[in-house]
């Protein structure tokens, strides 16, 4: 397998966008050899919503389109960032907070743990940011080296 295999697409700030991406991600994945019933499929399906999501609703129309890369790093960590043009980084909420919406990232952070790895936010030259989640790929074994940073 190569050192590193990458996929990505940009996509309008529009609602409609979040299951575009949702399913370019399922496809890029599929053929990298994921299964589509495999438990951390379903986990990076909901990342990528949210994460989308997130990018379309809180960018406030300041970043017209947004980015989903995909990376298979040494066939060992998946990858999966969002990336958006708008200043203002995710922000954790209290735990007491009551409301309807913007429980996204602690979801996000929740399946990331779960699957043993982590969230990053790195600033972009444009300066927006991309939100990276890294997953140990876990189709043939669990990998055992750390993730790297941005």
């Amino acid at each position: 397998m190569a050192d590193q295999q990458e996929a990505s697409i940009t996509l309008p700030s529009d609602p409609a966008s979040v299951a575009a991406a949702r399913r370019y991600v399922a496809e890029v994945l599929g053929e990298w050899g994921l299964p589509e019933d495999a438990l951390i499929a379903d986990s990076v399906r909901l990342i990528v919503s949210e994460l989308a999501t997130n990018s379309v609703q809180h960018t406030f129309g300041q970043s017209p389109t947004f980015t989903v890369e995909v990376r298979l790093e040494r066939g060992e960590w998946l990858r999966v960032g969002v990336t958006d043009s708008h200043p203002r980084w995710p922000r954790r909420l209290p735990a007491a907070v009551q409301q309807d919406n913007g429980r996204g990232m602690v979801i996000i952070r929740w399946l990331a743990a779960e699957a043993g790895g982590r969230l990053s936010v790195c600033p972009t030259e444009d300066g927006g940011k991309t939100v990276w989640i890294a997953l140990p790929w876990t189709v043939d074994a669990p990998a055992e080296s750390a993730v790297t940073g941005c």
